[in-house]
């Protein structure tokens, strides 16, 4: 592999798990018409620890050093534990529009613990590329007609803030951690604690075990933890192993501009010339951000299952 293409596989990652984390959206839109939300969101946490079962082999042969089960754990309740309780209640509290907004607010918040935590140097550049990423989506969101029902949403609008911050603290401990484990296994790790996390919610009343298979839901399920939870995940680990973590945040923004792109494709959604406007100007924003990057990154942990 050639040092170019090096440079260039954490981007293409990144991009990929964009792409995938915004056709999530419309798998969990299907996967709740037939199952109830705690239902999906422990059975992709599920499926995606199926997944991982072949590499436990590899796993173990893994040095654990004890001061990283506090990381390890930071890491694991942020994301998925937190960040899909408060993203949940959100979305019920307040439309996709506004929440849109909030959510692009996670690189600068990225950058901020980054720049705490890990020392790591936020240039001008990243800053203006941030900048215009984030007016970007914020103006894809204005711009956008929303259907959606907002019973709540000053409370609504704090859960997904408190959400973007679990995404935050997630996202800057992970980075602490691939200088020493590889993001394979940060992934599964992921996966394993979200199953524990949500399989209490199954024993709930009104949740309970599902008693039916539902074929489209079930596929979307089914989707959601092999190609995002496996797939989306772990491009993304992959890459923040690689990168700096405030320059990987970045990419998050192109989020609803895919979002609204599969929209277009599979709903039949259409774009306006505002909207597009909007989609190029996220498109700089993180191109200008992630070009500014520093050279010299961790080099991340080995791992061949």
């Amino acid at each position: 592999m050639t040092e170019k293409t090096r440079q260039l596989l954490p981007t293409v990652s990144l991009v990929c798990a964009m792409l995938l984390w915004a056709s999530s959206f419309v798998a969990l839109k299907l996967a709740f018409r037939g199952y109830h939300p705690m239902q999906v969101i422990f059975a992709r946490m599920f499926i995606a620890s199926l997944c991982f079962l072949v590499f436990i082999p590899a796993f173990r042969r893994i040095n654990w050093r004890r001061a990283d089960i506090k990381y390890l754990l930071i890491m694991a309740v942020s994301e998925p534990c937190l960040y899909f309780l408060f993203e949940a209640k959100a979305l019920q509290l307040t439309s996709a529009s506004q929440a849109g907004m909030i959510t692009a607010m996670l690189p600068l918040l990225v950058a901020l613990l980054a720049w705490l935590w890990l020392k790591e140097r936020i240039s001008q550049r990243t800053l203006l590329g941030f900048g215009l990423a984030i007016c970007g989506a914020g103006w894809l969101s204005l711009a956008g007609e929303s259907s959606a029902n907002a019973p709540n949403p000053l409370l609504g609008n704090f859960c997904e803030f408190l959400a973007m911050v679990c995404a935050a603290c997630y996202t800057v401990s992970l980075k602490h951690l691939t200088s020493n484990y590889p993001p394979l296994f940060l992934t599964a790790f992921q996966a394993f604690v979200g199953s524990l996390f949500f399989f209490p919610f199954l024993l709930l009343p009104d949740v309970g075990i599902p008693t039916s298979w539902e074929t489209l839901p079930a596929l979307a399920t089914i989707y959601l933890g092999t190609f995002i939870t496996f797939g989306a995940y772990g491009c993304y680990n992959f890459s923040v192993s690689r990168i700096p973590a405030s320059r990987a945040a970045g990419y998050v923004n192109l989020i609803p501009v895919f979002g609204v792109i599969l929209g277009m494709l599979i709903l039949g959604d259409r774009l306006t010339p505002e909207q597009w406007l909007a989609c190029a100007l996220v498109f700089f924003g993180v191109w200008l951000s992630s070009s500014a990057g520093e050279r010299k990154n961790l080099k991340p942990a080995e791992l061949t299952p």
